[in-house]
């Protein structure tokens, strides 16, 4: 199986490529991808150095299998032309995420929406995923009308660039062209572009990326998304409002026999889940689970997981691995 990583050597890209290593994924030959000025350069992948091509070698090489995480745009344009060669397209960026021909697939919530024919394949935004990792089972349960959420963001979200800005920042320097005012020491009710309405896009994202993923777009999302100076790892306070009742313990019950979902609540030994806990892990961590005493049927709780891992490189990388399970790879 000859698979390529599309933006290889970019923070996403080399993640996705340990996460193969790591789970030792059946490729029999590996075809790293970036931009022209990267081709030549070198990737290390189970012992072995593979040199950077770019896409046009890549696609006359014709791979079974393509992971992108190289931008919308990119994506937009190469992700078809992969698709033509006969080759599965795993797509990291939020192209593809809301056309109504494409699924948008968290394994553990909906693999099962996908079929043979589905060449290219949305990966949700970051932020989405390991929140609806926790809606999922209790959306079976109790049904959720309503779901306010806020995100505490880390900077590798944003990628290499903003991580070394920070760390400039951190060192004294005076680094600055990411963000448009200074992270470290500070926080950014901001991330990616607003809109009209006075969101930004990662904030609406996530109100359509939940529903479509849910299949039920009864469920009304808003949301307030914030980067923060931590250099990796994504939290969210969660408020969820359902139709029916329901007891702490058996949520807590629920999540933990929800597979990818760790439960860690226990307040009074001040253990709750944060992004050192989450750093390096494919879980998604959930504590802080509370009734909100100022309505009915409604709950709060606290959300983390590594934004590389499971909120980009291992849930494609779970999409591919399905795809093979199913014998289409």
């Amino acid at each position: 199986m000859r698979v390529a990583v599309v933006g290889a050597t970019g923070l996403v890209g080399s993640t996705m490529l340990q996460i193969l290593e790591e789970r030792n994924f059946p490729l029999t030959e590996l075809i790293p991808v970036a931009s022209e000025k990267s081709v030549g350069m070198k990737v290390q992948y189970k012992g072995k150095e593979y040199s950077v091509v770019n896409a046009e070698t890549a696609i006359s090489m014709k791979p079974q299998l393509a992971i992108f995480s190289a931008g919308g745009s990119i994506s937009l344009e190469l992700a078809p032309k992969f698709a033509a060669v006969g080759c599965y397209v795993v797509d990291n960026s939020s192209a593809w995420r809301m056309d109504p021909t494409k699924k948008l697939v968290v394994p553990e919530v909906n693999g099962n929406v996908l079929t043979k024919e589905d060449l290219i394949i949305a990966n949700p935004n970051c932020s989405t995923i390991q929140m609806v990792m926790v809606l999922k089972p209790l959306h079976d349960k109790y049904r959720i009308k309503r779901v306010v959420v806020s995100t505490y963001q880390s900077v590798s979200g944003t990628g290499q660039k903003a991580v070394r800005e920070m760390e400039d920042q951190r060192a004294g320097g005076d680094g600055f062209g990411v963000y448009p005012h200074r992270i470290d020491m500070n926080v950014l009710p901001h991330i990616d572009v607003f809109q009209d309405n006075g969101y930004t896009k990662e904030e609406m994202k996530m109100v359509q990326e939940t529903c479509k993923i849910l299949g039920d777009d009864s469920v009304k999302v808003t949301a307030t998304t914030v980067r923060v100076p931590v250099t990796g790892g994504h939290s969210e306070s969660v408020n969820i409002e359902f139709e029916n009742d329901f007891e702490e313990n058996d949520v807590r019950e629920i999540l933990s026999n929800m597979p990818g979902v760790v439960v860690i609540d226990n307040p009074k030994a001040n253990a709750y889940p944060m992004p050192l806990d989450a750093a390096g892990k494919d879980e998604v961590f959930v504590g802080r689970i509370r009734r909100d005493y100022t309505q009915p049927n409604t709950l709060n709780c606290w959300i983390v997981a590594d934004n590389l891992r499971k909120g980009a490189a291992t849930n494609a990388v779970q999409i591919a691995k399905y795809l093979h399970n199913q014998g289409w790879l």
